[in-house]
């Protein structure tokens, strides 16, 4: 059973990484749910929820994208159902239908696709597809969220009884608007519209001499509102139909509803499948934010971050375009302790929550920002100390507040247990306090517990050299400059270039020394060591980088040289067939200038399409002439390619002339004989013309605009006429 405490999340802020998922989310459902994610309870559902979120995100970048998931809440909906006598409006059912389509669709895909979503199917399969609530809605309900007019006998019956009333009401009233009109009894704006019923706007000298209700009047007083009196016999009967109108189709939303009851468990259970792919997504959204993967989850004791970024920090320096630097931390059975030191600021305290987060996300069903060769094992709990945590209320000070917190530890710490500490052992007496740490740091060591601890006590560094399953790391800093590089550099001890760091600042030299002198020689021999060392270690690094960035500048110019060499080669090819094309269309304009011409001065219109034919004629053959050679271009080229399949081209092609010569050797069909007014087309032609006359093989066909005189052999059959 895993259980990871309250404080951890706290610590290793995962709530910001929750909201960032919540934001996300498309549905309000998915974004409460999002905050509420938690690292789960066993390690057969955190890989099973890793498992889902990885599928989702292979979606993004195949062709077998999953539907659209979003759906509107339909919780309202789902208490009413409890309650009997209640019922649902339209705008409610159509929220049913919604969502029913949704989860179906996503349902079905599912099944069409599970060898690629094997375990999204197998979570989507225990969701019912019915369409039984969708046909019997439709039914009812039109695409615009109303009551079709065909829902019961009585409603059709009404609503076209209301449709003649209302006909009669505005005849009635466009015959009292035209009266009074050339009465001049009103005003010039005519008639208006009060209480959602039209009345005429009447002088208020005339209003006693216009017959009807008056329904009010302009604010200046000078025009009257009245409803006309032949109107209002029609007015109070449409009102009763409409009142039996909204009875009937209450009466219907009931009957409705009460069929849409019994399926309250199916509904509910459609909200939450929606809200766990709405989840789901979410978390593939934002793995997809910062290129997060799945890594290899072990059986073994192994934890491999290859390449690690921590989340938050890539996400905020993306936004500002800024570098972020990745880690690499290995913790194995024979390496289960890793104790960083170094001086402030360098990222130790970055680098221990940057393991601590992207565990907590692994076993909550997050993916994660490192290398895809890293290896991964699912703790049972993680224990995390990090920061101020001085506790005004319980009035503990930073020391008390630590020691109970190492009870804690000493309670809790077993073999499956990932323990983070920053600053182990601060907050009392150096010695004593260093003393203590390191007592309770060989005690975690003998459970076999996994652990990083950030450090600036030399005793803890020498415990780490002494013990073979624990290993010392530092952050390295440039040796020059003193600016950190904010990589961890595992096998060796960090010094705080404390004296370094106070000169650097401008502390005198001589109050340096002072310092020096006070404290014991061989501890200052031994930082000053390490000082050493992590300064060679500096440089070798540097060198290290600065060959691989000479390798890769080579590489990258011989490729660029390669790209503009064929780029330049693209561009000359496709000069040519520019300038080919150009002269043919020149050759071509001047052709049709030249019949144009010829048209013009003889205006004799059979000459001038049969001369368009045949240039189009000449035009066809030579476009049929390139794409021939094209084609055998092309040809040549798979022939090229697959060489080393000859033998099996050779087979295909053998059996494709067999096919031919059949095909050769079947009958031609015969040929349709044309008649005078059958409609017919150019043989490959799309136009369609009648024929008007037929002599020596020949036929003047009428394409209506124009006729052309052509051969009959050219001619293809496409309507016959009608005897």
């Amino acid at each position: 059973m895993i259980h990871i405490h309250e404080k951890t999340l706290q610590d290793l802020e995962f709530s910001t990484i929750l909201q960032q998922v919540s934001a996300l989310c498309v549905t309000g459902l998915g974004q409460e749910a999002a905050l509420q994610i938690a690292p789960l309870s066993t390690k057969e559902t955190a890989i099973n929820a890793l498992a889902l979120t990885h599928e989702y995100l292979a979606s993004y970048y195949n062709d077998n994208r999953i539907p659209n998931h979003g759906f509107e809440t339909i919780t309202k909906e789902l208490k009413l159902l409890k309650i009997e006598n209640t019922y649902l409006e339209a705008a409610s059912l159509k929220k049913v239908v919604s969502i029913s389509l949704t989860a179906n669709d996503i349902v079905l895909f599912l099944k069409k696709f599970q060898e690629y979503y094997i375990n999204l199917y197998a979570y989507a399969s225990e969701i019912e597809v019915t369409k039984v609530l969708i046909e019997e809605i439709d039914t009812i309900i039109d695409r615009f969220g109303d009551v079709k007019d065909d829902a019961s006998s009585l409603l059709i019956e009404l609503r076209q009884g209301i449709n003649k009333i209302k006909g009669k009401v505005n005849q009635s009233f466009a015959s009292a608007l035209n009266t009074y009109h050339n009465l001049d009894y009103l005003d010039d704006i005519r008639e208006s519209v009060v209480d959602n019923k039209r009345v005429l706007a009447v002088k208020a000298m005339h209003r006693r001499k216009v017959k009807g209700s008056i329904m009010g009047g302009s604010k200046t007083g000078s025009i009257v509102y009245i409803e006309p009196e032949t109107t209002l016999q029609y007015t109070r009967e449409l009102n009763n139909l409409e009142y039996e109108e909204s009875e009937e189709v209450v009466r219907i939303l009931k009957s409705l509803t009460d069929f849409i009851r019994p399926f309250l468990p199916l509904l509910n259970q459609y909200q939450e499948f929606l809200t766990e792919i709405d989840i789901i997504s979410a978390k593939a959204k934002y793995a997809r934010s910062m290129d997060a993967i799945l890594p290899e989850i072990s059986n073994d004791r192994e934890l491999f971050l290859r390449d690690a970024y921590h989340p938050l920090l890539y996400i905020s320096n993306k936004n500002k375009d800024k570098k972020t630097y990745p880690q690499s931390i290995h913790l194995t059975q024979d390496n289960r302790i890793i104790v960083i030191s170094g001086p402030n600021a360098g990222g130790k305290s970055i680098t221990l929550k940057t393991v601590g987060l992207l565990q907590i996300m692994l076993q909550s069903g997050l993916l994660i920002p490192v290398h895809e060769r890293s290896k991964v094992f699912l703790f049972d709990r993680i224990i995390t100390d990090i920061g101020d945590n001085q506790s005004i209320e319980n009035h503990l000070s930073t020391y008390s507040y630590r020691l109970k917190q190492m009870n804690y530890f000493l309670k809790k710490c077993n073999k499956n247990t990932l323990f983070l500490i920053d600053e182990f052992g601060t907050g009392s007496d150096p010695e004593l306090g260093g003393a203590l740490a390191e007592t309770f740091l060989e005690e975690f060591y003998h459970r076999e517990a996994f652990g990083i601890i950030t450090t600036h006590y030399s005793n803890l560094k020498i415990l780490a050299n002494e013990l073979p399953y624990m290993q010392n790391a530092n952050m390295m800093f440039d040796e020059k400059t003193l600016e950190p590089i904010y990589k961890l550099a595992l096998g060796q001890a960090g010094s705080s270039f404390t004296f370094e760091v106070a000169q650097k600042n401008g502390i005198p030299y001589g109050l340096i020394n002072r310092a020096k002198k006070k404290i014991e020689q061989g501890k200052v021999r031994f930082d000053r060591t390490i000082a050493k060392l992590q300064k060679e270690r500096s440089k070798l690094e540097k060198t290290e980088q600065s060959l691989k960035i000479n390798e890769r500048k080579k590489e990258a110019e011989a490729d660029k040289l390669e790209e503009t060499n064929t780029k330049i080669q693209k561009k000359l090819e496709s000069y040519q067939e520019l300038y080919d094309s150009n002269q043919r269309l020149i050759y071509l304009g001047q052709k049709i200038d030249d019949l144009s011409v010829k048209y013009f001065n003889n205006k004799q219109k059979r000459e001038l399409m049969d001369e368009l034919f045949k240039l189009v004629q000449i035009e066809n053959s030579k476009r049929q002439k390139t794409t021939v050679k094209k084609q055998k271009a092309e040809k040549a080229k798979v022939q090229q390619v697959k060489q080393e399949a000859e033998k099996t081209v050779a087979v295909i092609r053998e059996k494709k002339k067999v096919a031919k010569q059949k095909e050769k050797d079947k009958p031609a069909a015969p040929k349709a004989i044309l008649k005078i007014g059958d409609r017919v087309r150019m043989q490959d032609g799309r136009a369609v013309g009648s024929i008007d006359s037929i002599e020596k093989n020949k036929a003047i066909v009428n394409y209506g605009m124009f006729t052309t005189n052509v051969s009959m052999d050219q001619l293809e059959l496409v309507e016959a006429v009608k005897k």
